[in-house]
Parts: structure tokens; sequence; C-alpha cells
């Protein structure tokens, strides 16, 4: 699994603090609903060209690491 934490930030100055791709305004659940909706990773980027295939797997890997967590808090 890709190490997200390199790709993923939060910033409280940036759309509320939601946790999203480097520097831009994208946000883990935007990538999230494209890909529930559908959209595969190369639509993606074609639409968001500042998004990268690894920047894709890094949410998805956030998601993941982010469910597990909450699994094992409860």
């Amino acid at each position: 699994m890709i190490d997200y934490r390199n790709i993923i930030q939060r910033n409280p100055n940036k759309r509320f603090g939601k946790p999203c791709v480097r520097n831009t305004r994208i946000t883990v659940y935007d990538v999230l609903g494209w890909l529930a909706t559908g959209m595969d990773s190369k639509e993606i980027i074609k639409d968001f060209p500042e998004l990268t295939m690894d920047d894709i797997k890094a949410c998805l890997a956030y998601a993941a690491d982010r469910e597990h967590k909450l699994q094992h808090a409860s």
C-alpha cells in the first residue's frame, strides 16, 4: 500500500481542515466520490491534471487506514 502521509495533508486554512491532496484544494472525499460515481482514475486525471495516479492511490490508502483505525477504536 502506498504511504499516503507525504501526499494527503490537512491545513486548517484550506477546505476547513479536510484532508487534501498535496497543495491542491481537492479533498480525499472528492476523489472517493468521483470513484464511487464510476469515474476511473484516468478520467479523474484527465479532468484534474494536477492529480497523479499516486495521488488517487494515496486517497484510497488514507481511507483504508482510517477505516482500519475506526474498527480498532471501538
